[in-house]
């Protein structure tokens, strides 16, 4: 057992019945400890579903909960299911479902949110200060036999659209957000900061948005090979020093071959990759930061500010669901390269997979089929 522990709680108490005694779930219980337990569902609301998970993805957010029981201002207080990247089977209907029945495959979009506040009105409801978001603490995530959700976030899958990539909707659509902010099409030259599992799904979106450049930066080989087997234009190595920033951004202006960086995308986060994004970017373009590496940063601003940069945030996704489902349908994204590595769902395979998430190298994205 991993230090830091908690005491077990929520799911995990009590007298079971038989239903409940089965639905089994990962739960976070201290740093560096999983484990198998029961879960107890709640009760299905009339407009809720249950859905028996069968395809569940390992998100870097998941690894940081494990490592340190924190990422970013999310802080883990108490036993907590993991796991949000996911897609399943309709088991049971509420009574006032009418758009799924029992045997339809779904994707599910993991955030529920309030629907009353000012965010949510607007139609930004991924900014909703009250979002209910799987395995963001206090509530609990997906890597269980079975979870209760409401059917308005349930997307039906396509027939030709596997469960897993059902499940990589989700990293997906994070991808599909960010172009959708910076306005990619196109005319639009993109440059990306990092060939992780986000950069990777932003570039398969910047693609299907219509980028015709784009060019890929990371440290590690493996991962700009993965960025040129889906369909990176370039890849760059480069250090992880700041004091290469400009040697870099020279670099990057070379291989774009004289073709302009309209939009860069940040998806690291650290004070190099900003520093570097900024300065690469042509003035009057756009900087989107969709990688949170370092909470605060030290950047250029004012050089760029006066090259009128713009600056965009990214925080998740809002409306994605069908048009990374109607992607992946029409072959328009392949995401299927992605994944990488697969687990089953006992105690043992459950901690492999998550080591093996956090060693990262060859791993992009680890995929449990429960």
């Amino acid at each position: 057992m991993g230090k830091g522990g908690m005491s077990r709680g929520g799911g995990a108490e009590g007298q079971k019945d038989d239903e409940e005694e089965e639905n089994m779930a990962a739960w976070l219980l201290g740093i560096n400890t999983l484990k198998i337990q029961p879960f107890k569902l709640p009760t299905l609301g009339p407009g809720d579903v249950r859905v028996r998970m069968k395809a569940v993805g390992i998100c870097g957010s998941d690894v940081h909960y494990l490592k340190t029981l924190r990422c970013a201002d999310f802080v883990v207080k108490e036993p907590m299911v993991i796991g949000h990247e996911c897609a399943g089977v309709i088991e049971e209907v509420g009574s006032e479902v009418k758009s799924l029945v029992p045997g339809d495959r779904v994707a599910l979009e993991p955030g529920i949110s309030c629907w009353r506040c000012y965010h949510c009105k607007e139609g930004r409801y991924n900014l909703c200060p009250d979002m209910k978001f799987f395995a963001t603490p206090p509530v609990h995530g997906s890597l269980a036999n079975q979870v209760v959700h409401p059917a308005d976030l349930c997307f039906k899958l396509p027939e030709n659209v596997s469960l897993e990539e059902g499940a990589m909707c989700e990293p997906l659509s994070v991808g599909v957000h960010a172009c959708r902010r910076a306005n990619i099409g196109n005319e639009t030259n993109v440059l990306i900061m990092g060939a992780g599992p986000i950069g990777l799904v932003t570039l398969l979106a910047a693609r299907a948005f219509g980028a015709p450049r784009i060019v890929i930066v990371d440290v590690d080989d493996n991962r700009l090979s993965v960025a040129k087997e889906v369909g990176a234009d370039e890849t760059i190595k480069v250090s992880t020093s700041i004091q290469d920033v400009s040697k870099d951004v020279e670099r990057i202006l070379k291989t774009m071959g004289g073709v302009r960086v309209d939009v860069t995308f940040d998806c690291a986060g650290f004070n190099k990759t900003i520093s570097t994004a900024l300065s690469a970017t042509r003035s009057g373009g756009r900087v989107c930061i969709v990688g949170m590496g370092h909470h605060e940063v030290t950047v250029p601003l004012t050089p760029a500010a006066a090259r009128e940069v713009d600056l965009i945030g990214v925080f998740r996704y809002k409306n994605t669901w069908p048009l990374c489902l109607e992607f992946l349908s029409s072959g328009k994204i392949d995401v299927k390269p992605l994944i990488t590595h697969r687990f089953g769902f006992s105690q043992q395979e459950v901690e492999e997979a998550f080591e093996t998430s956090a060693r990262g190298g060859s791993a992009i994205k680890v995929m449990f089929n429960l």
